[in-house]
């Protein structure tokens, strides 16, 4: 197969004489041998279109404009499945240990825009990304993340490889969903196996928890594992040492000993149960109660790089505060230096990429990565797309926004049990006292962001019929307006994007 707009244009004078208010991506163009393939909006609806002499696997309604037939196909599961094994550049592939950044899309429709944003800046799109949490509250499937991104890359006529993140799993079942969904990357999460109380243990409980570790899962012995350890001076790059005491080194193996060996467990799962799936892992340690020290960095790594356990990155939890949707807390100077030399242990046991999780809208922190300019990094985003969303709404259907806006603040106790945020609701203005035109400002206001964000599951896919409406309104209201929220997505990603480039 090969893109070629010239045959097309013989179909597209009937097409449109045809159907006269239909949008043609003209971009999604894939002429070869007679055959053409393209996609259309009809309506509020986007439709693959093929013209072909031959049988094809895709289904759809056949139609007649003269002499020219054609085949309107929904963007359904089926068509998206052939649609992959048709056009290989549809299908995900491993990101390896190059920049990438992690683009989630909770509403399906915003990929076209995150392709735009990220060409040219030489990351690495990881176009589909969704944790099982946000599976859940959204109402969508992982295959239902995979072919938004598949048709997404297709109409952008994108053939430069993207990636398909798994991200939180936490069981071997979340390994299942995710591999028979297709995806390529799988980043897991053992939060539940991190005993945050060691930092405050005394000296012999310690020592009691760290003598019954897994250590036949660790394929270790404690008098071993001291002996490479205490008393040793950790060389790194960049002129970095690490010394740790003796209390550290009980401390940080009895914090991360059951997170190593539920790793390797689930490393061992994905390799032995799939082994000719593509596959490449991330682990997560981010959601700890104290920021990852650079000990407990480097032995998680070193140990999972004893097991044979290779990570294309890892994220560590950084100092401060790496809240939902709001920019980074904290001192840039500690993280700078901080990060310098979590970079130095990545370097020295794998070149594995540093990956910052709850990274939307960490303006301040991408400029100091883009200015130390080492290493490689991977960027996890998802909400903030949502909330570009929002920001489209405000702008296009006011009456609509603000009642998301009310019906999410009314949810915000119950749905910020499991994050990690500031906001206060009764610092949002008073809706009342607001202009229409003014509602889009909300959208740069911390306490709103973070209201907004929360809720998006109780939005999305809460029970009863206000959120059925509060779904289907928004996606009319963003089909209607693509180019108002391409737009918004645009500018909001290359603001992402830019100091790293």
């Amino acid at each position: 197969m090969h893109q070629s707009k010239k045959p097309f244009y013989k179909l597209l004078k009937p097409l449109r004489e045809k159907f006269p208010d239909l949008n043609i991506f003209e971009n999604s163009v894939v002429s070869d041998d007679g055959r053409h393939f393209f996609m259309i909006r009809d309506g509020l609806e986007t439709f693959l279109m093929v013209h072909s002499s031959e049988q094809t696997e895709f289904s759809g309604e056949n139609i007649s404009i003269g002499n020219l037939k054609l085949l309107k196909c929904r963007l359904i599961r089926e068509n998206a499945n052939v649609l992959r094994e048709l056009f290989p550049f549809t299908k995900p592939v491993l990101a390896g240990k190059r920049n990438s950044y992690g683009l989630g899309d909770r509403l399906g429709n915003a990929g076209g825009a995150h392709l735009k944003a990220i060409s040219g800046t030489g990351f690495f799109p990881v176009l589909a990304q969704q944790s099982i949490r946000e599976l859940e509250r959204t109402g969508r499937t992982a295959e239902d993340v995979l072919d938004a991104a598949s048709w997404a890359v297709f109409r952008e006529g994108y053939h430069g490889g993207f990636g398909a993140d798994g991200d939180h799993l936490k069981t071997t079942a979340d390994i299942d969903l995710i591999v028979n969904a297709g995806f390529t990357m799988f980043t897991i999460d053992p939060s539940d196996y991190v005993v945050n109380e060691a930092a405050g243990m005394e000296d012999a409980e310690l020592q009691h928890h760290f003598k019954n570790l897994p250590w036949d899962q660790l394929q270790d012995q404690p008098e071993d594992f001291l002996y490479r350890t205490v008393g040793v001076t950790f060389s790194l790059n960049a002129g970095f040492s690490i010394s740790p005491s003796r209390k550290e080194i009980y401390t940080g193996m009895v914090k991360y000993g059951r997170v190593i060996s539920h790793t390797k467990k689930m490393a061992n799962y994905l390799r032995d149960t799939y082994p000719g799936h593509p596959a490449e892992l991330e682990l997560s340690v981010d959601e700890t109660d104290q920021p990852t020290t650079l000990f407990e960095h480097l032995l998680i790594v070193s140990e999972l790089k004893r097991l044979g356990v290779e990570l294309v990155s890892l994220a560590p939890r950084f100092c401060g505060d790496f809240e939902k949707g709001v920019d980074f807390r904290g001192d840039l100077c500690q993280f700078r230096e901080e990060y310098r030399q979590h970079l130095a242990i990545a370097k020295k046991y794998g070149g594995y990429k540093l990956s910052i999780h709850s990274g939307s809208d960490k303006f301040s922190v991408y400029e100091v990565i883009g200015s130390i300019n080492e290493g490689t990094v991977h960027v996890k985003t998802a909400g903030t797309s949502y909330l570009e969303a929002l920001r489209t709404v405000a702008e296009a259907n006011p009456t609509l926004f603000r009642q998301i806006l009310v019906f999410s603040n009314n949810r915000f106790e119950e749905d910020k049990k499991s994050y990690h945020i500031s906001a206060r609701p009764e610092n949002i203005p008073d809706l009342k006292s607001l202009k229409n035109m003014e509602l889009k400002n909300l959208l740069d206001h911390d306490d709103t962001r973070q209201v907004l964000h929360v809720a998006y599951g109780s939005v999305l896919h809460g029970q009863g019929e206000v959120s059925v409406a509060f779904k289907k309104q928004l996606m009319e209201t963003l089909t209607e307006n693509e180019e108002l929220y391409e737009s918004n997505l645009k500018q909001h990603f290359e603001r992402h994007l830019m100091p790293f480039v």
